[in-house]
């Protein structure tokens, strides 16, 4: 990583000759059902300035983390994957070693689960989750949250039973931004917020709002709130690409991250657009 550093902490890739992506159904979603590729991110990240990335899981399915290590092993773009394996499988230690063996494991920075489908909100707090997710801790990996708000409360109870792992709270847990309602997402976030493992990324709001109409005023308060809960130093800009497309360009979705933390000084918007994800997901 030479040069000014800004990291991209959240972004996705697949390609559809590969593996389907089941999520991208109905017309809303039709820009998305075509293959994104890391050319076609490093087009984008090299005309935003962006040096490095961390790149997300989208399936839950268990050959999709070896090929993204694959991926990371062959760029000098994506610096960091978070992938996926099942938290409640007897050997989840052992899978998660295997990984870290591959090549390219050594990118593999962290683990994510689509919580935000489970229909028990306190899934998270499931044993056999809670004895997967210390598996996690134990590998030296964080583990990301993709949330709705409803589960904020278990996931703060989940951080609290396992201080010595990272939660990273993925897209604000996708708060109403199109309502402008603010609680009860608000106060849950800012419970989540207050343990000391846990981290935010300042990502997937746009994709909240209303997709047409929205403006940078419209995610203000939202993006102030979590400013407010974690600090610069816990919080990290992520672009969410290519979802972020279906509200705004890469260079946009970049540029209003920018405008909502203008008011930071130099040294804090160098911790979101950097330094925290580099320190959360040792990066480098």
């Amino acid at each position: 990583m030479t040069g000014p550093l800004v990291v991209d902490a959240h972004h996705h890739l697949w390609d559809l000759s590969v593996r389907d992506q089941e999520w991208i159904t109905g017309p809303a979603l039709a820009p998305l059902r075509r293959t994104f590729t890391e050319r076609d991110l490093r087009a984008e990240t090299e005309a935003s300035g962006v040096t490095a990335t961390v790149l997300v899981q989208t399936v839950t399915v268990a050959e999709e983390t070896p090929e993204m290590l694959a991926t990371a092993d062959g760029s000098d773009l994506v610096a960091g994957v978070v992938g996926w394996t099942d938290l409640t499988a007897p050997d989840v230690a052992d899978t998660l070693a295997a990984l870290l063996g591959l090549p390219g494991g050594e990118h593999l920075v962290g683990v994510r689960h689509q919580v935000q489908s489970e229909p028990d909100p306190a899934w998270l707090l499931r044993p056999e989750v809670l004895r997967g997710l210390g598996a996690v801790a134990g590998a030296g990996l964080a583990y990301d949250l993709v949330i709705l708000p409803h589960q904020l409360p278990a996931a703060t109870a989940a951080a609290a039973e396992l201080p010595g792992l990272t939660f990273v709270l993925d897209h604000a847990a996708k708060p109403p931004v199109a309502t402008g309602r603010l609680e009860p997402w608000a106060t849950r976030l800012r419970a989540f917020a207050a343990l000391p493992n846990t981290v935010g990324k300042l990502s997937g709001l746009l994709t909240e709002a209303e997709r047409d109409t929205w403006t940078v005023g419209d995610l203000r308060p939202y993006a102030d709130t979590l400013l407010d809960a974690f600090g610069p130093e816990r919080l990290m800009f992520g672009s969410d690409w290519p979802v972020c497309t279906l509200a705004a360009s890469y260079g946009d979705t970049l540029a209003t991250a920018r405008e909502l933390t203008g008011a930071l000084s130099r040294a804090e918007r160098a911790a979101v657009f950097g330094g925290t994800a580099v320190r959360t997901y040792r990066l480098g």
